[in-house]
């Protein structure tokens, strides 16, 4: 089968192509304005033939961040109309004196009121008002919106009066976003807030998807498959994201983590952080020998529950620009020159960026092609920086040197935070740097954390493409619910036994939907708490057939969490998960030879000062390599600093350490 991987970033669309085994990289500038044309124009122009695809979309992101999602409504229970407005009542910026709170996703003039009313056992209280839900419809329609979010009081535990409503609306022609669909969960405002996001993105990402496979038909004689990537780390069909937009919005970084893990693993190293930096952000995760995930993610003050991989994103990458505040002091980031205009590097741009950093300091170099499209103009990078020079007595070389160590900083808290601030020491963890940027700041970054091993993997410029090749497809199913197991509780739980019984079969039976029937496994999962805390932890949960094996799961969790626990207090799962599982790519690959560009030689680079550096193909590398060196392939440039060694992997990676 021919597989395709790709994934559209801020400033590069990025793919992988496997067929018979063997791999082709390839970068392009994305087009912001329309992003599938550089998946279209990049496929035609390479000439594949893909008999499917594995896509990673900024599409529902993007949305999200620019309020430019599709105008919606939502219907709620009478009384809580303004639940969206008022959340949790917290004060993001506590000590601000003039606080500024984001507007709702979903403005007053479009929230509308129902009778009905559904008890917390499942018991209704009020039946819905059949006449007035349709009188409601009928205003909905007259101010335009064609999107609409439904959420109920305690819809997760009983959907029927949320099941009619959606059934009425749909037959009108609108696009319905359920809540007991998209999040059967407790936590109202945090369900309603998904829920109307899902509202908001499905008519955006259900656009773009159907002008994608329109546009996949006519490349070749039989169109290809198509997969998204989702925020946890898995794939599902295009017709399932188009219908759960809310659950792409990660669709990128979860790529880089999946990828970052795999090849951490293809290494010999089971624990990894992940360091996905590319032109506009950079991604950073942790994983002790495995995925982590987390449900609560909070998206330009709009909260989401909905399962993704833990990563951290700071605004940090190839394009972040370089700019003086208004003290004189130098920042650099969060906003990015993206792929048009670009660096100043890349011939178009004018406003210095970290690329145009690396050019000046040498790093790199003249005649060298970006992305196999893009050449290098040094003397309009040299221009850029001097516009930030002043500070450093007019010398772009100092200024270029600030700017790196401005952005290394920048990188290294975000590294901190999913660390040393969880109680993970670094220095245990060996570090997968990726993206089109990553290798070039990966030792730096592992010197700045006492990292002794960083990894730069043999598609490191695309990983988060090849990262989605290898994602399993998926499903799942949730259901929130209330069980509370004793400390002296012996022998199984029958109503955990029937609820996660129903999960797997309905994840199952999504999963054959989308066409993946064969070696399907079940992951099972649950949000857990002793009883009187507010808030959870996820749970994994191989053994569900003993009530006492499933405390001790949360025990450990939460001694590994928190540092305690206390197995004579009654534990509470409130949220029971089934995930169904169909195994991703898994073949070894092997790339298409790549061609040396040139003979090695050395030249002058900017380190600590001017030294006489190594410039070499990776391809060329078939020993201990001890620096300073720029390694260059396609896709990524590596910096190997004087005080480390470069030794190619059987798997393809180069391991660089300090001797």
């Amino acid at each position: 089968m021919r597989l395709l991987g790709v994934d559209v970033g801020g400033t590069f669309t990025d793919f992988i192509y496997v067929e018979d085994g063997r791999a082709s990289l390839a970068k392009r500038p994305s087009t912001p304005d329309d992003p599938a044309r550089a998946v279209i124009d990049g496929i035609r122009e390479l000439g594949w033939q893909p008999d499917e695809i594995v896509h990673g979309s900024t599409v529902a992101t993007n949305a999200l961040l620019t309020r430019s999602g599709a105008p919606a409504a939502l219907l709620v229970t009478k009384g809580f109309r303004d639940a969206l407005v008022i959340g949790r009542q917290a004060r993001p910026d506590l000590y601000a004196l003039h606080p500024v709170r984001p507007d709702p996703l979903i403005p007053a003039n479009l929230r509308f009121e129902i009778d009905e009313r559904i008890a917390a056992d499942g018991e209704i209280v009020a039946p819905l008002d059949e006449a007035q839900l349709d009188r409601v419809l009928d205003r909905i329609l007259r101010t335009g919106v064609r999107a609409l979010a439904i959420c109920f009081i305690f819809s997760f535990v009983n959907p029927a009066h949320e099941r009619l409503a959606m059934q009425r609306a749909r037959a009108r022609g609108l696009s319905v976003s359920a809540s007991h669909l998209v999040l059967p969960q407790h936590r109202e405002y945090e369900r309603m807030s998904t829920t109307a996001a899902n509202a908001s993105l499905a008519p955006i990402m259900s656009d773009y998807l159907d002008r994608l496979e329109t546009s996949l038909a006519s490349i070749g004689p039989r169109p290809p498959r198509l997969r998204i990537m989702q925020s946890n780390g898995a794939s599902i069909s295009a017709a399932s994201a188009g219908a759960n937009a809310v659950r792409t919005v990660l669709s990128g970084p979860a790529g880089g983590a999946a990828g970052g893990f795999a090849a951490a693993r293809d290494a010999g190293f089971d624990d990894a952080i992940t360091f996905d930096m590319g032109g506009t952000s950079t991604d950073v995760g942790l994983c002790p020998g495995r995925l982590l995930e987390r449900s609560d993610l909070e998206i330009d003050g709009i909260p989401i529950r909905t399962p993704s991989v833990d990563v951290h994103t700071v605004g940090a990458g190839g394009g972040s620009i370089a700019w003086l505040d208004q003290g004189g002091a130098l920042r650099v980031g969060p906003k990015s020159a993206g792929a048009d205009p670009g660096p100043a590097a890349y011939g178009r741009g004018s406003l210095p960026t970290v690329t145009d950093a690396h050019v000046v300091l040498g790093r790199l170099r003249p005649g060298q092609i970006l992305g196999a499209s893009i050449s290098l103009d040094p003397e309009k990078a040299r221009a850029a920086i001097q516009t930030i020079a002043e500070p450093f007595d007019g010398d772009p070389v100092r200024a270029a040197r600030a700017v790196i160590d401005v952005v290394n900083a920048n990188m290294a808290r975000a590294l901190r935070v999913i660390s040393v601030e969880r109680g993970r020491d670094p220095a245990r963890f060996a570090l997968v740097a990726a993206g089109g940027a990553g290798p070039l700041h990966a030792c730096d970054l592992a010197d700045a954390l006492g990292i002794p091993v960083a990894i730069i993997p043999p598609d490191a410029g695309v990983l988060s493409a090849a990262g989605m090749l290898r994602a399993d497809v998926a499903r799942d199913a949730e259901q929130g619910l209330h069980i509370a197991i004793q400390p002296d509780a012996k022998g199984p739980s029958p109503a955990l036994a029937d609820a996660f019984a129903e999960l797997a079969a309905r994840a199952r039976a999504d999963l054959a939907a989308d066409g993946y029937r064969t070696r399907v496994r079940i992951l099972r999962s649950a949000d857990m708490r002793y009883q009187g805390q507010s808030h959870e932890l996820p749970v994994e949960l191989p053994n569900i057939r003993s009530a006492p094996a499933v405390a001790r799961a949360f025990h450990a969790k939460h001694l590994e969490r928190f540092g305690y626990s206390d197995e004579s207090r009654p534990v509470e799962i409130v949220t029971a998960r089934a995930k169904a599982l169909a195994p991703g790519f898994r073949d070894p690959l092997a790339r298409q030879p790549a061609a040396a560009n040139s003979k090695p030689r050395t030249a002058s680079v900017e380190w600590d000062r001017k030294r006489r550096t190594a410039i070499i193909d990776r391809a060329q590398i078939n020993a201990t390599l001890q620096g300073p060196a720029v390694i260059l392939q396609e896709d990524a440039t590596t910096l190997l600093p004087p005080a480390w060694q470069a030794q190619p992997h059987q798997s393809g990676a180069l391991i660089l350490k300090r001797p």
